[in-house]
């Protein structure tokens, strides 16, 4: 199974639909947002997955009202978590949060096989102990680095990082 995980998009609607279509295309089945999608109109471009998509909030949090209400019922596909997600797929057990310190502090608890985390736009993966910790780094394209994301292989927990073409924006 193929997951892939996002963060900071900060309503960058192009390089979040570019991220969407690449799943959609390379057989992602699940994704998982890390928080700073922001918007409750970046919904409808999330909801192109034809997977199953499971969000959290992140430190820009937007409109927590539309957004909370219109997961799982305008977009069915869509799962939000509020500030802390967990959830299992594949076989591994996830855990996600916004923070970087939260999700080393969930990695060293041996409760989950993978946490992921976003908010200093810094793409990373690790292992801490027996957890995999990711953070994709960021969907929005403002740092340094290309928009990126990142995506896990469960069969072989291996994670690609996955860079779009900086001239979306």
């Amino acid at each position: 199974m193929r997951i892939a995980i996002f963060s900071d998009t900060h309503d960058n609607i192009p390089n979040l639909r570019a991220a969407v279509t690449y799943c959609n295309a390379y057989a992602v089945t699940v994704i998982i947002h890390c928080g700073d999608l922001i918007s409750p109109f970046m919904l409808p471009v999330l909801a192109e997955f034809t997977g199953i998509v499971h969000l959290i909030y992140g430190n820009n949090a937007g409109d927590q009202h539309l957004i909370s209400q219109r997961c799982g019922t305008t977009y069915p596909s869509l799962t939000h978590h509020g500030i802390f997600g967990a959830m299992e797929a594949g076989g591994i057990r996830f855990a996600f949060t916004h923070y970087p310190e939260m999700a080393r502090g969930l990695a060293s608890q041996g409760r989950f096989q993978v946490v992921c985390c976003g908010h200093n736009h810094r793409y990373g993966v690790e292992h801490l102990g027996d957890c995999l910790l990711i953070n994709p780094g960021e969907l929005l394209g403002a740092e340094a680095a290309a928009p990126c994301f990142a995506i896990l292989e469960t069969a072989t927990m291996e994670v690609e990082q996955v860079e779009l073409p900086r001239a979306i924006r």
